[in-house]
């Protein structure tokens, strides 16, 4: 049976679509994948095996076809596309922690920088794709803790490895945009419509990486021991995963309908009243659980920004696109999702389900 309510947002572009998404498996990639199944799009998901232990994109169950593979497989890569021959891509394979970066970065750069290459490259090799949505990292940019967001046209840059090799992903894509892929040549030597997209911390449901402030909340509290904080006072843009993905999504289904109008770089972030520091994230959904404490033991080997804002002026007057909950509401959808779980009720794939319908709702109250 069809879900009208979220097929009420894109009404029917997705449907039927080819979409091929790189790393579908992890956290974003999941609920991206399920909410695009709900649309109706056929999915071929190319990922690593899955990397966490609970896993999101297993609890959800989700019938698909899947090649397991490394993005750094040029060849492999290369050949899914030629099978597949996806109209829509989201690139969201990466090695995505800071803390991971400095013990492996050749692994880090061979990952999020020849992996993008090795994208494109098959993008360029592949005539049936229309849309290729690179998803980077608010991290791509130069940080110089400024008090305001950070614009699409500021500078890239990134401290550590990882957010280094995001920064380099972007230029990546700026490269291949103005190469390959201008939009003055649109429909003459090429048909494809590039965009990358930059999005703040984000947090939610499913979510079992490391060192992430929501899921080591959960594990922690989970087990009734104390939560450890290393940076507290650092304040960052927090947004519900649904958020970002439902400007995605606007987006490639802009870009769809619309050829090379909106290749460029994109942020989908929070209103600015709404960002917070790790410190604050954490008093409020220790309310929300109803017990727990946390104690600070700082890591001063692992540097990390204090500050980091993003301006998302550009997406709301070009793609009419705004944030629809406020702090407290996604602390509260984010900590109700691992209250859910680890009350035992598994049914997981209906509750991430009612989740994206009420975000839906909720939005398309705000735009009407």
């Amino acid at each position: 049976m069809e879900n009208m309510v979220i097929k009420s947002l894109f009404k029917d572009l997705y449907q039927n679509k080819k979409v091929l998404i790189t790393g579908h498996t992890g956290f974003k990639g999941s609920w991206l994948t399920l909410w695009l199944k709900e649309l109706g799009a056929e999915i071929l998901g190319y990922s690593l095996s899955i990397p966490t232990k609970p896993s999101h994109f297993e609890l959800l169950g989700l019938d698909i076809k899947t090649v397991f593979g490394d993005i750094r497989d040029a060849e492999k890569l290369k050949q899914t596309f030629q099978e597949f021959q996806p109209e829509i891509v989201f690139h969201l394979a990466a090695q995505p922690f800071v803390r991971a970066s400095y013990k492996d970065p050749r692994y880090t750069y061979e990952t999020n920088v020849m992996g993008t290459v090795n994208l494109f490259e098959a993008v360029r090799q592949t005539p049936s794709v229309k849309v290729v949505v690179n998803i980077t990292t608010d991290k791509c940019y130069e940080n110089r803790e400024w008090v305001y967001g950070y614009r699409e046209n500021d500078p890239m840059g990134g401290y550590d490895p990882y957010s280094n090799s995001k920064g380099c992903s972007e230029l990546i894509t700026a490269s291949y945009r103005n190469s390959f892929f201008n939009a003055e040549d649109f429909g003459k030597t090429h048909n494809v419509s590039l965009a990358s997209v930059r999005a703040g911390n984000v947090i939610g449901g499913g979510d079992w990486g490391e060192d992430r402030l929501i899921p080591d909340f959960a594990r922690a509290l989970s087990k009734s021991e104390t939560l450890v904080l290393r940076n507290p006072q650092a304040t960052r843009p927090w947004q519900h995963v649904l958020e970002p993905l439902s400007g995605y999504l606007k987006l490639g289904s802009l870009m769809y309908q619309n050829g090379a109008k909106y290749s460029s770089g994109w942020n989908f972030g929070p209103q600015d009243s709404h960002h917070l520091t790790v410190e604050e994230i954490v008093k409020q959904s220790l309310k929300i659980w109803g017990s727990g404490k946390y104690k600070v033991i700082p890591d001063k080997e692992l540097h990390e920004a204090m500050l980091l804002k993003l301006d998302i002026s550009k997406a709301q007057y070009y793609l009419n696109w705004q944030p629809v909950y406020d702090s407290a509401q996604t602390i509260e959808e984010s900590i109700k999702w691992y209250k859910e779980y680890y009350s035992g009720h598994h049914n997981m794939r209906a509750y991430s389900i009612k989740q994206i319908e009420d975000y839906i709702d909720k939005r398309n109250v705000k735009e009407n």
